[in-house]
């Protein structure tokens, strides 16, 4: 539909203030392009925490497998120092 044609279904008021190119709805479309703005700018925080979170999990079982590790380590390393009980002999 071209501009003139959009014009003629207008009502006689609203056709008067489109030949001033006065348009009403200006300040919705301009809150509809911001909130289409915050919007992407949502999807795209969103995303970027998504990869972090997945990050993190990368990084927290690296270091429950380290801590299993060393736990380990740290176990043997107590039963291989602890002496035998004495036997009460004399």
């Amino acid at each position: 539909m071209t501009r003139s044609e959009w014009v003629s279904t207008l009502p006689p008021w609203r056709r008067l203030l489109a030949t001033f190119n006065w348009r009403p709805v200006y300040d919705i479309e301009q809150e509809t392009e911001q909130l289409r703005m915050r919007s992407l700018e949502s999807a795209r925080r969103t995303k970027q925490l998504e990869s972090e979170i997945e990050q993190l999990d990368i990084e927290n079982r690296r270091l429950a497998a380290l801590e299993s590790k060393l736990d380990a380590l740290l176990l043997s390393a107590d039963s291989s120092s602890q002496t035998p009980p004495s036997t009460g002999s004399n």
